[in-house]
């Protein structure tokens, strides 16, 4: 008998890669008692899932992927369903090494900040007058009810893009769906025309969405620049009776 809260794995076709031992992706769902597995387990009873999961334990095998297999799923294991206040969306992992750990925009301290993460901390900065962290750890955010989420939660070693449409945009699809049904207002905050095309998932009468150009260097300056999301998500949730999110990022000790 398994216990509360944990996904069942499915029977029938491709049976033998949902065994962790074989195929470790997928026990960021299985292993933790998260709020989100109940919500979740019937997309892991669906055939688009089990074809997944063979795509990406395939991939495993061949080339290496982005992030580690227990990385996977660490936007839903830091943000409980219950807290989240904010929903911030990515597109695809970091293809480069050591970078993806599982919460779109971050990587590890330790590691350079990518351009886009760059130009995140210069808007943060320029809206909230935070100082530039010393590292590109997004933590403190998903900590607090920032949920991280990609698109896409696997991608090859330097292949952007690599991961899409095989899948992982329908169970994400999902998880902002399930967001959306909360009743506490919630922040979606959905930069770049991936991100903006999911719009229609959210119910604005309930809740906020906050849109712009993506961080990249290729369009900030065509409007991310000087869009303020940070002191907006923060009024909107204070209109709601929400408390606001500590959006500065601590600086790691010396």
């Amino acid at each position: 008998m398994r216990a509360e809260g944990e996904i069942a794995v499915p029977t029938g076709r491709c049976r033998a890669d949902w065994r962790l031992e074989q195929l470790p992706v997928a026990s960021g769902l299985v292993a933790p008692k998260t709020d989100w597995n109940p919500l979740l387990a019937g997309e892991l009873e669906k055939p688009y899932w089990s074809d997944l999961m063979h795509f990406v334990a395939t991939e495993r095998q061949t080339y290496q992927v982005y992030p580690p297999p227990d990385e996977v799923f660490a936007a839903l294991h830091l943000t409980p369903y219950a807290s989240v206040k904010a929903l911030i969306l990515g597109q695809d992992p970091y293809h480069g090494p050591g970078q993806a750990h599982g919460l779109c925009f971050s990587v590890r301290p330790g590691v350079e900040p990518p351009p886009s993460l760059v130009n995140i901390h210069e808007e943060l900065a320029g809206d909230l007058g935070c100082p530039v962290p010393n590292h590109g750890s997004l933590e403190h955010w998903a900590h607090q009810g920032v949920l991280l989420l990609n698109a896409t939660l696997t991608v090859r070693a330097r292949r952007a893009a690599s991961h899409q449409r095989k899948g992982w945009e329908i169970f994400t699809d999902e998880v902002i769906k399930a967001v959306n049904e909360k009743q506490d207002r919630v922040v979606f905050i959905l930069w770049g025309s991936s991100a903006r095309r999911k719009k229609d998932l959210v119910d604005r009468a309930r809740h906020v969405i906050i849109e712009s150009p993506h961080p990249s260097p290729l369009s900030a300056h065509r409007g991310f620049f000087g869009s303020r999301p940070f002191s907006r998500a923060n009024a909107a949730l204070e209109a709601a009776g929400r408390s606001p999110i500590d959006w500065c990022i601590p600086p790691l000790a010396d």
